[in-house]
């Protein structure tokens, strides 16, 4: 099973200042989270249907479930949650976490 967290960021007041700071500081303890095996950010997502834009959407992949809660409940979680709050008042964000139990292709 593959566990996955998923932040999406809605278009920021300041795009110059969420960039900086989300590449300067949010990337760097994010990718120090035990167990992360995969990290991606997208850009410029727009919802199939009627949606709105989304700014940035990054997810975040462990191995299990058990590994990721792991990983937020370290030291480098609680640092990299506490940066997410001050993400939060550069951009709105939805994030949600889910387990992926089977591939269909």
């Amino acid at each position: 099973m593959t566990a996955r967290f998923i932040a999406l960021y809605e278009t920021p007041t300041d795009p110059a200042a969420f960039d900086r700071h989300y590449h300067d500081a949010h990337i760097p303890l994010a990718r120090r989270l035990p167990g992360l095996r995969r990290y991606t950010i997208g850009r410029d997502l727009v919802a199939v249907r009627g949606g709105f834009p989304y700014y940035l959407v990054a997810e975040l992949e462990w191995d299990s479930m058990d590994e990721l809660h792991a990983a937020f409940a370290s030291p480098e979680g609680r640092a990299t949650a506490a940066d997410a709050a001050h993400l939060q008042e550069l951009s709105p964000v939805r994030s949600m976490i889910f387990a992926v139990d089977e591939s269909v292709l």
